[in-house]
């Protein structure tokens, strides 16, 4: 029998149309994730790395954790004038909000008081608590930048500690933080700051508000 001869198939090459056969996909350059920082409030570092240690010897406490922390600071706008025009609550709200930068909450009312045209509900002030870092920073500007600029400053006075180891200081003029641009508000207000602690002395506050820096005219505050 003959041999059957195998033909081989040829393969035709493909025509070209002119058109670049596409690159290869690179793969996906991993995108470096951006890691923000976070940076601790110089007077918490301070509070960690020295006030503790200070106040731990200087009261005899046998442990770190009975020396006194701030816990937070509640700073209130009243505004008796909101009763008469709404529109100085919503200056004292937007001025407390660029001063602490945080939102605040709309105090109200809790009873009657028909001399003074007040009903029980009705819009008086603004409140920010603060705690934490944004607690540390606000104290920072304000005993570093705000109180020296209040005029003839000489101090901060010390009798206003409430006995259970919390303070409340008060401030005549918003316009003392440099976060308030005094060509835009309408009327100078004033807001208490109220620094709690978790002392268990007035004296103790004293020391522990004194070692971060807090300008207290002078010590007139008996030993507990």
């Amino acid at each position: 029998m003959a041999e059957k001869k195998q033909k081989k198939e040829e393969v035709k090459p493909k025509e070209q149309t002119g058109k670049k056969a596409p690159k290869a996909e690179k793969p996906a350059e991993k995108k470096a994730a951006v890691v923000e920082e976070k940076v601790t409030p110089r007077l918490y570092e301070k509070y960690k790395k020295e006030i503790v240690a200070d106040l731990k010897n200087r009261f005899s406490y046998k442990s770190i954790m009975q020396v006194p922390k701030l816990e937070k600071i509640v700073v209130n706008m009243g505004i008796g004038s909101a009763v008469a025009d709404a529109k100085n609550l919503e200056e004292a709200v937007r001025d407390l909000e660029t001063i602490t930068g945080q939102k605040s909450s709309v105090r109200t009312a809790r009873k009657s008081i028909s001399n003074f045209k007040l009903r029980e509900g009705m819009k008086i002030g603004a409140m920010v608590t603060l705690r934490r870092e944004k607690m540390y920073e606000f104290l920072d500007r304000l005993i570093t930048i705000a109180l020296p600029r209040v005029r003839d400053f000489r101090g901060i006075p010390d009798k206003s500690f409430d006995g259970r180891g919390n303070y409340t200081l008060g401030i005549k003029e918003q316009i003392i933080f440099p976060e308030i641009n005094v060509d835009k508000i309408t009327k100078v207000l004033g807001m208490d700051i109220t620094f709690v602690t978790s002392a268990k002395t007035d004296n103790e506050a004293y020391e522990l508000l004194s070692a971060f820096g807090v300008p207290f005219r002078k010590k007139e505050i008996k030993q507990a």
